[in-house]
């Protein structure tokens, strides 16, 4: 009887065998019938059956279920159907865990989505299971510089900030101070340092998800994970005794930015007086620390002086009047968004932050240092009264003629009565300063004996300097009172000030305003840049219609070679056979249509998208007496915005297409080959994609300031704490917006071409290249500096490491310095993957 039983059982189990192959097997077939009928949900919905049911074909399907999840994916997002996306991801990850396509695909949706924190955990994850796989770590290195900014880098190397620190929060815990709050700890070095010093309960904070964790890891690696209590909150969300069971003594915290009050101290310190720290120790009374509430820092000192500084004010200011031939000046007045914010009910940073040691050109101070505010972080009611005052007068006499281009601040943070840290210009200091530009005066030029004034308050979080202005030596006014009312002697003086002071140019709506991105506005003082495509579109044009003297027009119509008049009549009815068509999709706020509208019959086709900046190039091509119909916007023509890259019309091609192959930051921009790659078939016969081609150029350097930036160098700059491991595993290899010029480096070997990256002709493209680098002065190559050589053809190029470029420059830096002596020959291996060059030095 039991054989009879096994061999039934036998059966049955053959049958569900056999059962389940076959609905396998018909599954496949759906799939693929799904496939070929792009029905990619169904397809994808067959091959999670299959692989349920069969997870031994998990190798055999792995790269048609990653296709059709990724087409599915694309169609879930277009559909806006978030849930069901990560909902697949999941689905796939259950059964691919370590396959790091699908991370690393689940981490680009996740990014798009603005969830950057997952992102990188997908990311890192896909870098860990494969090394190589250069799309997971360009993704990577993209997120890491938003997860965790590379101040971080720079102010744990900074040991004499971080023994300041330490030796007051020594003083603070010995002198009584024994339970602590560490306001936005980062890696949580500030906690560890209070734990040292003996501090009985030590708790700290952090918003972001990815330091937050990052700390759990460094206070674990530390031993002190039983010690310190981490939370992953905003203080301002803490309560007691939900979580921390009391009041502490001592807050300690460095959330403090360049312009002091920019990353929320006021706000968060505040709150803690208020619901997290004991009451400060009252005037008079000896009583001991550990019954009163304490703030390291405990005050701060915030000193300003005006500057003139060529640097800052190509970035902020137009400092040309006509540009390729196309008249600027009066038509529309451009301004830099931290203009617009001193007028703004928007809370905009009103300040941008310079290094001021290694900014281009140097700058020269045309005032003393002089002390703007101070603020005490332990009294709640002078913190409190920050917001509420009203904008207080500072005038800063003239020391030194000169143009007046910035108000620059920084500020003496002092931690308590023996312990301070600066962040002035003139000190070796991890700190970048606070820079106030001046924009919208009538007169920039002052002189001694000059004064500068200005108004100053504390709103949104931010300290603001505006209504910057300048008023003569010889107006003879005091306005050193910091009162809101002038204390005048006359209504002569009066008078007589009034017409002195140099105050912004009244917005009276006559004149249209546009607001740039200072790297937009430094593009637009790029002399040489737009008289080289100008040179660069002529020749083109020129080449594909001979009949006419392309350089002998002018948009007033005195050329001699071409009948304005006759051109407009047909522009007018619709009629222009001769018109050729110029595309121009560089990004960002761009006059190249205009220049090319000046040099014949052309459509030129912008691709600019706000309607501000579409306004002003309006305004400038009416300016120019441009036809109408010379100048049109791109993205208003397309059904589908997302593929710019298309025929003019459905009869023509396009006889210039003007791509942005390189970011102001110095790296190159991504998807710009496959996008060279649609230009080249959207060219008529004898039609340009500029740049044609671009030249990598590079060298060997030894820069000690570059590795600080990149990496925390070991445990001595950190007191001995172990953070390096855990926070370096967000380096990143490239430094960007870097000014060679002002780069403290020392040079080890000559320039050398390092990469030709060809729009015009693929065949000239290779991914990697060998390079053999001579080396001229001995030392350690730290680094690798890269620029661009831009070819517009082969008789017009653009350099982007020149003074005038609106360019700045990039460096590769090594994981480890390579000794080198004179003489010496490395090869260095260059590889190219989409928008990222990588290089490997070898002996």
């Amino acid at each position: 009887m039991p054989n009879s039983n096994a061999k039934l059982h036998s059966n049955h189990r053959g049958g569900r065998e056999a059962s389940r192959w076959e609905l396998v097997s018909r599954s496949l077939q759906s799939a693929q019938h799904c496939l070929e009928n792009q029905d990619f949900g169904t397809a994808y919905a067959h091959y999670l059956l299959v692989l349920n049911l069969a997870p031994e074909l998990k190798a055999t399907v792995k790269e048609t279920f990653q296709f059709t999840l990724f087409k599915w994916a694309e169609e879930l997002d277009s559909l806006a159907r978030v849930q069901d996306l990560f909902n697949c991801y999941e689905q796939a990850l259950e059964l691919y865990p370590n396959d790091e396509v699908i991370c690393n695909s689940m981490g680009e949706h996740l990014f798009r989505m603005g969830f950057r924190d997952e992102a990188a955990g997908y990311f890192h994850k896909a870098v860990k299971l494969n090394p190589d796989f250069a799309d997971a770590k360009e993704n990577f290195y993209r997120v890491a510089n938003w997860l965790v900014e590379r101040w971080h880098f720079i102010m744990l190397n900074d040991a004499k900030r971080n023994l300041t620190y330490l030796r007051a929060i020594e003083n603070a815990v010995h002198s009584g101070s024994k339970s602590v709050l560490d306001i936005g700890t980062g890696t949580g070095i500030l906690s560890m340092f209070a734990k040292k010093a003996g501090a009985s309960s030590v708790y700290a904070c952090e918003l972001s998800k990815t330091m937050y964790e990052l700390a759990r890891d460094v206070v674990a690696a530390n031993n002190m994970e039983r010690e310190i209590k981490l939370l992953h909150l905003k203080s301002l969300d803490i309560e007691i005794p939900k979580h921390i069971p009391e009041r502490v003594s001592l807050v300690v915290t460095e959330t403090v930015d360049a312009g002091l009050f920019g990353e929320g101290i006021v706000e968060s310190l505040i709150h803690a007086w208020e619901h997290l720290l004991l009451q400060p120790k009252p005037k008079n009374q000896d009583i001991g620390a550990g019954d009163y509430g304490r703030v390291i820092p405990a005050s701060a000192t915030i000193f300003g002086m005006a500057v003139e500084c060529k640097e800052i004010r190509r970035h902020h200011r137009l400092g040309v009047q006509e540009v390729a031939g196309v008249c600027l000046s009066n038509s529309v007045q451009f301004f830099s968004p931290t203009y617009a914010a001193a007028g703004s009910e928007e809370t905009v940073e009103p300040y941008t932050t310079e290094k001021l040691s290694r900014i281009p050109g140097g700058y020269t101070a045309l005032t003393e240092p002089c002390q703007v505010m101070t603020v005490d972080f332990n009294d709640l009611q002078e913190l409190k009264s920050l917001a509420a005052r009203k904008p207080w007068k500072l005038s800063l006499p003239v020391t030194e003629g000169g143009i007046l281009d910035a108000v620059v601040v920084w500020f003496v943070l002092q931690l308590d009565d023996e312990h301070s840290l600066s962040t002035s210009p003139s000190e070796e200091t991890c700190w970048e300063q606070a820079v106030y530009p001046v924009q919208g005066l009538l007169d920039y030029s002052v002189k001694t004996g000059d004064t500068v004034m200005m108004e100053v308050c504390c709103q949104d979080c931010y300290l603001k300097i505006q209504k910057i202005s300048s008023l003569p030596s010889e107006c003879g006014m005091d306005f050193s009172d910091r009162d809101d009312t002038l204390g005048l002697g006359n209504e002569a003086e009066l008078c007589n000030a009034l017409a002195g002071l140099q105050t912004s140019t009244k917005q009276d709506g006559s004149t249209p305003v546009c607001v740039l991105e200072s790297t937009e506005i430094a593009l637009l003082n790029d002399v040489a840049y737009h008289e080289c495509f100008r040179a660069a579109m002529s020749k083109v044009l020129l080449s594909l219609n001979p009949s006419k003297d392309l350089h002998s027009m002018d948009v007033d119509g005195h050329g001699s070679g071409i009948n304005l008049q006759e051109h407009q009549n047909k522009s007018s009815l619709g009629v222009d056979p001769d018109a050729l068509y110029i595309l121009d999709v560089s990004e960002g706020f761009s006059i190249l249509p205009i220049i090319a509208g000046k040099l014949g019959p052309v459509r030129a086709y912008s691709s600019v998208e706000k309607e501000q900046h579409q306004a002003a190039l309006h305004v400038i091509a009416e300016a120019n007496h441009f036809p109408k119909e010379t100048l049109e916007f791109w993205l208003s023509h397309l059904e589908e915005e997302s593929v710019v890259l298309q025929r003019p019309k459905s009869d023509k091609l396009w006889s210039i297409i003007i791509l942005d192959v390189i970011e102001t930051s110095g790296l190159i921009q991504q998807e710009v080959m496959e996008k060279a790659a649609i230009s080249r078939c959207l060219l008529h016969s004898g039609g340009k994609i500029f740049p044609q081609y671009v030249l990598v150029y590079g060298m060997l350097v030894e820069s000690e300031s570059l590795l600080l930036e990149s990496a925390v160098q070991g445990t001595e700059p950190t007191l001995g704490f172990n953070i390096a491991p855990f926070i370096n595993q967000f380096k990143v290899p490239v430094r960007v917006y870097l000014d060679l010029s002002t780069l403290p480096c020392v040079p080890l070997s000559k320039p050398a071409e390092l990469l030709r990256l060809d729009l015009m002709d693929p065949l000239l493209n290779s991914p990697s290249r060998e390079v053999k680098i001579q080396i001229c002065k001995s030392g350690r190559v730290t680094a690798i500096p890269f620029w661009y050589h831009i070819h517009l053809d082969e008789d017009h190029s653009l350099n982007t490491s020149d003074e005038s470029s609106h360019w700045k420059q990039a460096a590769v830096v090594l994981d480890e310095p390579i000794p080198v002596q004179v003489g010496d020959e490395l090869v260095l291996d260059v590889q190219h993957h989409k928008s990222n060059i990588s290089f490997t030095v070898k002996r």
